[in-house]
Order: structure tokens, then C-alpha cells, then sequence
């Protein structure tokens, strides 16, 4: 196997794939609907800018978000969304002083966030282990993922975001096979694998105390409040696994698979859970 990219290079794609809020337009805070509930406290229609919304399109209870109800503020990541839509797509306009673009804006911004996202996972793919072959593939779809970000708005609109998240996912599927089945197989006979745990698993609340769950396939799966203490996730796929308030205290996530930054943020954890150096540590977990 080969190291395709190096961290240099995935460093740099992921300057342009994380949240800048100093070159956005509050756009998370604005485009996008929420419902009351214990993830946010009150009701806010899609188009309508929160009540923390300041002028300056900073949110003036970051640091409190959490304490006073908005705790799926922490837990949403745009993927550099937002900054590439205010400061390339419209060039730097803002949607207070030019308000006959504000809702062609909003409903760009769920477009690009999802182009973004896919790029994150294209990234990080171009950084494992792969044979030749995947890893061209892979290259290729960053290349035109990429591309697309860079369509005027109208074309942005227009695009079937959906057939291409399909192609991207085909290409994510196979590396994950790649990766998961190459862990497993160094794994031999050591620690007894968990059994039952697959694609989209329903393991909310689920008892997963030190469970041995490297290289296993959790796209999708509801780990909500679920007790991953002490837990091997090493090579394990995370795309899309719902984490919320899910226990992960010294587990081990070093090197699991296509993990978010606003998937660790929803966890629960402390200093001895082990994760990725291209995450941040949330600042709720224990210390």
C-alpha cells in the first residue's frame, strides 16, 4: 500500500474546508430553519435571522450556547460553506446591503454546504492507505466536487447535488471496504469483535462499554446516549453516525473513518479518549 497525499497537502485542503466565521455572513444563522426543542429554544423559519444574529454577523452568545439552550449551534459544521458562498460566490456582498440577493444566497448555502462536505471526506480519503486505482478515483472526484463549488449561484441552483453525492458515495463506500476489511484482517483472533453492529444500527442508549468495534460499519448507525466507554473505534466508518450525547470517554478514535468535527462535538468525553490530530477537542468534555 502506498501513502497517497501527504499530510501537507490535506492540511492545506483543509484550510478551505473548515468554518471561517470572520468571512461569512452569519449564513448558518439565517438560512436555515430550527424547531424548539432541546437541541435549541425556540422556533426559527428558514430565511429569518436568529435573535443572536448581531450586526456584525457574529452570534453574541457563542460562549454560552450550550448553557442557554442552543446547543445545536456546537454541533453544526458548514465545512467552509459559509465563507466560500459570501466571499466567492457573492463576492463579498452581503445580504443586509444587497438584500434582493438575500434568498438566492440562503438557498445556495445548503448546496455548497453538502459540495463541502464531500470534499471533507474526499480529503481525508486521499490521505489513507489505498492502492493506485482507488486512490485515482478519489482524486478525481475531489477534482470535480471542487469545480463545482467554484459555479456561479444560478448554476449552484440548478445542479443535481443528489446524483452527485451518489457518485461521490460509491467512491467513499469502496474506500471504506478497503480500509475495514485491511483492519480487520491485522486484527486476527485478538480482542472478540461486537456482533450485530452494522449500517444505520439502531443503538440508542446501547450498553457498548469497551467493545471491540475496530473496522466496523457504522454509516448512519444512532448512537444516541449510547455507552461507547473505553471502546476500540480504530478504522471504524463513522460517516453519518449520529453521536449525540453518546459517551465516548476513553474510547479510541485515532484513526476511524470519515469522523466530523460536529460529530465529536455532540459527544461525551474526557482527556483519555484518543482521537484524530485534524479534530479539536470539544471544550464541554471532562477533564
Amino acid at each position: 500500500m502506498l501513502k497517497n497525499q501527504s499530510h501537507t497537502e490535506s492540511d492545506q485542503n483543509l484550510g478551505e474546508l473548515k468554518a471561517d466565521c470572520e468571512k461569512c455572513f452569519g449564513l448558518c444563522c439565517v438560512a436555515l430553519p430550527f424547531a424548539a426543542s432541546a437541541d435549541f429554544a425556540l422556533d426559527k423559519e428558514a430565511g429569518s435571522p436568529c435573535i443572536n444574529l448581531q450586526s456584525d454577523f457574529r452570534c453574541g452568545v457563542h460562549k454560552n450556547l450550550r448553557q442557554i439552550g442552543f446547543q445545536g449551534c456546537t454541533v453544526f459544521d458548514c465545512f467552509g460553506a459559509g465563507q466560500k458562498v459570501s466571499q466567492y460566490t457573492y463576492k463579498g456582498k452581503d445580504w443586509r446591503s444587497n438584500p434582493e440577493s438575500a434568498k438566492e444566497m440562503f438557498d445556495v448555502f445548503p448546496i455548497m454546504r453538502q459540495l463541502q462536505e464531500m470534499l471533507w471526506y474526499l480529503n481525508e480519503a486521499l490521505t489513507l492507505n489505498l492502492n493506485p486505482k482507488i486512490h485515482s478515483e478519489i482524486k478525481c472526484a475531489f477534482a470535480k466536487t471542487e469545480r463545482l463549488t467554484y459555479l456561479p449561484s444560478d448554476k449552484l441552483l440548478d445542479l443535481d447535488v443528489a446524483a452527485h453525492r451518489a457518485y461521490v458515495n460509491d467512491i467513499l463506500l469502496q474506500t471504506s471496504e478497503l480500509v475495514r476489511s485491511e483492519a480487520i484482517h491485522l486484527q486476527g483472533n485478538g480482542k472478540k469483535r461486537h456482533k450485530n453492529i452494522g449500517r444505520g444500527a439502531d443503538l440508542i442508549g446501547a450498553n457498548l462499554k469497551e467493545a471491540n468495534l475496530r473496522g466496523a460499519n457504522l454509516r448512519g448507525a444512532y448512537l444516541i446516549a449510547a455507552n461507547l466507554r473505553g471502546a476500540d473505534l480504530r478504522k471504524a466508518d463513522l460517516i453519518g453516525a449520529d453521536f449525540r450525547d453518546a459517551d465516548i470517554s476513553g474510547a479510541d478514535l485515532t484513526d476511524s473513518i470519515f469522523l466530523t468535527q460536529a460529530q465529536l462535538n455532540a459527544t461525551k468525553g474526557d482527556n483519555l479518549t484518543k482521537i484524530t490530530a485534524r479534530l479539536n477537542r470539544p471544550l464541554h468534555w471532562t477533564k
